[in-house]
């Protein structure tokens, strides 16, 4: 089993069994990985009694579900090269009753994964504030690791971002802006070294169904998104992947694969608490979701481990 001093070093040490800021690009064959999102501890109660904007005093049924994806995942073969926590690891809002507590609980549910599959953390509103401070970033550092970075798992580079600077970045714009100069470093550096793939995950979907749809809590901003998918698509980025909206969803638009996962934890449509698959390939991502139960009783989808062989 996994220490926490183990999670940790998943979280922010990026050259952690096989993951890489700029190391190991040279492809090795098909992989697949683990997208999940959303164990947000405290918002399944919070939903229940219609109370979302408190911190939700009950937390037990995330805590199960998290620890029944660990157990899952851990049985896979082959193993899943890293798993993607897509942001809202919590429900408590920075600074609010409940925070440490369904901290200390998701990590302890997490210290049960398998030290050979590196767990990789994206930031969440609830997990920095709709408008994240200064202050709130650096406590989510501090617990979770970077809130932007990247990695290399062979030829593929992996852009994490913090899409909170995106959505709201207004207390503290000098992270925003040492975020996208940051970003278009490591755009600039694929356009004029292509790699086999580049993919981005963040929290917050730049859309749902459409590039042109109206602003929505569950999207990013249509200036901002339409912004971000031109400098992503002129970079040769395939895919983005994302969580917040707690249903699946997503289009493929021009080439730019917009994939938004269901959630772990609270479901606010019809989906089943759940995670997303992806197999990577030497010319593309196949990307299926997978039910808790399903990973756990039969394990990925037959057809999408053949893709590994």
């Amino acid at each position: 089993m996994a220490t926490e001093e183990d999670m940790f070093l998943r979280a922010k040490d990026r050259s952690y069994r096989g993951l890489t800021e700029d190391e190991d690009k040279k492809w090795s064959g098909p992989f697949y990985f683990i997208q999940a999102a959303d164990p947000q501890l405290g918002l399944m109660k919070a939903w229940k009694v219609g109370d979302c904007d408190g911190g939700g005093d009950e937390w037990d049924d995330e805590v199960r579900l998290t620890r029944q994806l660990v157990q899952a995942v851990n049985r896979l073969q082959p193993r899943p090269r890293f798993m993607v926590l897509c942001g809202d690891l919590v429900h408590a809002m920075p600074g609010t009753p409940y925070r440490e507590a369904q901290e200390k609980d998701l990590k302890a549910a997490l210290k049960g994964m398998n030290p050979s599959i590196p767990l990789v953390f994206v930031s969440g509103n609830h997990d920095l504030g709709n408008t994240p401070t200064a202050q709130s970033v650096q406590q989510y550092r501090q617990g979770w690791g970077d809130d932007y970075f990247s990695f290399w798992v062979g030829d593929v580079l992996f852009l994490v971002l913090n899409s909170q600077f995106f959505f709201d970045g207004s207390a503290c714009p000098e992270l925003g802006e040492a975020q996208d100069a940051w970003l278009e470093t490591q755009l600039q550096m694929a356009t004029a070294t292509p790699c086999r793939h580049l993919v981005v995950f963040q929290h917050i979907p730049l859309f749902l169904r459409s590039p042109d749809e109206d602003d929505d809590y569950f999207n990013l901003q249509r200036a901002v998104r339409e912004r971000l998918i031109g400098r992503f698509q002129r970079a040769g980025v395939k895919a983005v992947f994302s969580g917040h909206y707690h249903r699946n969803a997503g289009v493929s638009h021009d080439g730019l694969d917009m994939v938004v996962s269901s959630a772990v934890g609270c479901q606010l449509g019809k989906d089943p608490h759940g995670v997303r698959v992806v197999v990577v390939t030497g010319d593309r991502l196949v990307h299926r979701y997978h039910s808790l139960d399903q990973l756990s009783e039969k394990g990925v989808d037959e057809d999408l481990m053949n893709l590994l062989a």
